[in-house]
C-alpha cells in the first residue's frame, strides 16, 4: 500500500477580519478548458508555463467597443496600442477588425509596417524619435504626435531639409481632477504651454497641425475625467479655428480604460467599481457634442485603448512545483511561473483558478514563482483549494503588458499560443532556447578557453 503524505499539524490564530458585503465563503469552479480546448492538452503539447490568447475574445471585445462609440458618434477610429501586446498575430487580429496602429518607438513603428499597416494609418507617439525614424514617418505620411519642444524643433529642422510638410498633432497634458496629474508627457494646457506649441507649429509653416492628443492616465475609474479632457482639447481646437485659421481634423483621447482586474490593496472587487465601455463612450461623445463644433466640422474621434481590448483575452497556464510552510505557519505554494513573465502581478491581484477537480478544503496561501529572488511573489495572499505538485492553474486577464514587459531572467520565456474562432490552436511565439539567448553575445578570443 502506498504511504500517504504527512504534514505535521499547524495551529494558526483565526482572524476573520472586517465584515464586508462579499461574505466569508469563497467558491471555485475548476477551469479545465479555454475556448473548448483542454488545459491539460495545451500544456502537454506546448509545455508549462504557457500563455494562451483567445482570438474570439479579442474580436468580441473590440466589436463591443466599436459598437459603444459608433452608436453615439459618427466618426470613430481605434488605433491598436502596440506597447500593450506587440506579438504580430495579436496585432493583426486588431488590424483585420479595422484598427490602425499606435506606436511609441521606432521598433514598434517597423513592426506595424511589417504587419502591413499603411504608413498613413500609423500614429507615432512617444518622447523619443530619432531623425531617421521621423524621416521614415514623414515619407510614409504617418501621423506624428509631438511630445516636447525639442522634438518640435527637431521636426522643423528635418522639414527644412526635406521640403516636406508632415501631418502632426501635439500631446496635451492637463488637470482632469485625477491625481497625480500625468504631466510627464506632452504640453500642459493650464499654463499655456500647449497653446504656445500650437502657435509655433502654425507660425513655422513647415508642419500641418491637424490633430490634438491626450492620454490622461491608466486604469481610469472616473469617466468625468474624460469629459474634462474632451472639453479642454475642444477649447484648443476652437481657438485654432478662430484665431489661427487652422482646422483640427481629429481629437485623439488615448486610452486608459479600466479592466476587471483587481488592483492590489483595493477593498472592492473591480467588477463593482469599473465603468462599462458604454459609460466611457457616453462621457467622451456627449462632451464632444457640447463643444460647439458645426455638424460638418465634427472631428474624427481616435481611441488608442490597449489594456481594455486585450486583457481579458490572455491566460497563463502554470503548474505547481512544491508546497511548504513558512516560519509563521502560512502555507506557500511555488509555481513554475513568476514575476519574470507575469509582470502585472506587481499591481494586480490576478484571479487564479485550479485546472482540475479538487477537494472542498481551502486555505490562505502565498503564491511564489520559481525565481531565486525574494520579490518573486505572484500573490501575497490568496485562498485556494489545496494544490499538489503537478497540479495546474489558470491565471486570468493577463493579455496586457505581460508579453511586452516580460523578462528573460533566470528562466526563459515560454511559448505563446492563440486559439482561433474555430478552436484551432496556433503557436504564435516560440519559447526561448539557450542558443537564441546567446546569439547576440560575442566572446573575446582570450576568454574562449578556461582551465579549472
Amino acid at each position: 500500500m502506498q504511504k500517504l503524505k504527512y504534514e505535521s499539524p499547524n495551529i494558526q490564530k483565526m482572524n476573520a477580519g472586517l465584515m464586508n458585503k462579499f461574505g466569508t465563503r469563497t467558491s471555485y469552479d475548476p477551469v479545465k478548458a479555454i475556448d473548448g480546448v483542454s488545459v491539460k492538452s495545451l500544456t502537454e503539447q506546448y509545455g508549462s508555463p504557457l500563455f494562451v490568447i483567445s482570438e474570439k475574445n479579442i474580436r468580441s471585445t473590440y466589436r463591443n467597443a466599436i459598437r459603444a462609440f459608433k452608436t453615439l458618434y459618427p466618426k470613430v477610429q481605434f488605433a491598436w496600442s502596440y506597447k500593450t501586446n506587440y506579438i504580430n498575430a495579436v496585432c493583426n487580429v486588431f488590424h483585420q477588425e479595422g484598427s490602425w496602429a499606435e506606436v511609441v518607438s521606432g521598433f514598434e513603428y517597423h513592426k506595424a509596417l511589417g504587419n502591413g499597416v499603411p504608413g498613413n494609418k500609423i500614429i507615432f507617439n512617444g518622447p523619443e524619435k530619432t531623425d531617421q525614424e521621423l524621416e521614415l514617418a514623414i515619407e510614409n505620411d504617418s501621423l506624428i504626435h509631438i511630445d516636447h519642444f525639442d522634438e518640435l524643433y527637431q521636426l522643423i529642422g528635418i522639414c527644412e531639409k526635406t521640403n516636406k510638410k508632415p501631418r502632426v498633432a501635439i500631446r496635451v497634458n492637463m488637470d482632469t481632477g485625477v491625481y497625480p496629474i500625468w504631466d510627464r508627457f506632452g504640453f500642459n494646457y493650464e499654463n499655456g504651454q500647449a497653446w504656445n506649441a500650437i502657435n509655433k507649429i502654425v507660425a513655422s509653416g513647415k508642419l500641418q497641425l491637424i490633430g490634438l492628443h491626450c492620454h490622461i492616465g491608466t486604469y481610469m475609474l472616473a469617466t468625468s475625467a474624460y469629459s474634462i479632457a474632451v472639453s479642454k482639447l475642444g477649447d484648443l481646437a476652437l481657438n485654432c479655428k478662430s484665431q489661427l485659421n487652422t482646422q483640427i481634423q481629429y481629437l485623439d483621447m488615448g486610452g486608459g480604460f479600466a479592466t476587471a482586474n483587481n488592483l492590489r490593496g483595493s477593498y472592492l472587487q473591480a467588477a463593482d467599481t469599473i465603468p462599462t465601455i458604454d459609460e466611457y463612450a457616453e462621457a467622451i461623445t456627449s462632451s464632444l457634442y457640447n463643444i460647439g463644433f458645426k455638424t460638418d466640422e465634427l472631428p474624427l474621434l481616435i481611441l488608442e485603448s490597449g489594456r481594455y481590448l486585450i486583457d481579458d483575452a490572455g491566460y497563463l497556464l502554470g503548474s505547481v512545483l512544491a508546497n511548504k510552510r513558512l516560519s509563521d505557519g502560512r502555507k506557500a505554494t511555488i509555481m513554475d511561473f513568476g514575476v519574470n513573465i507575469l509582470f502585472t502581478s506587481f499591481w494586480y491581484e490576478h484571479k487564479i483558478s485550479p485546472a482540475q477537480d479538487f477537494t472542498h478544503h481551502t486555505e490562505d496561501m502565498v503564491l511564489y514563482g520559481p525565481l531565486c529572488m525574494n520579490i518573486d511573489v505572484v500573490r501575497q495572499s490568496v485562498n485556494l483549494p489545496l494544490l499538489n505538485r503537478g497540479d495546474q492553474v489558470v491565471v486570468h486577464k493577463v493579455g496586457a503588458y505581460n508579453m511586452t514587459q516580460w523578462m528573460q531572467f533566470i528562466q526563459m520565456r515560454p511559448n505563446v499560443v492563440m486559439i482561433d474562432e474555430q478552436g484551432n490552436v496556433h503557436l504564435i511565439r516560440e519559447s526561448e532556447t539557450l542558443a537564441y539567448i546567446e546569439q547576440p553575445e560575442k566572446m573575446p578570443a582570450h576568454l574562449k578557453t578556461i582551465s579549472l
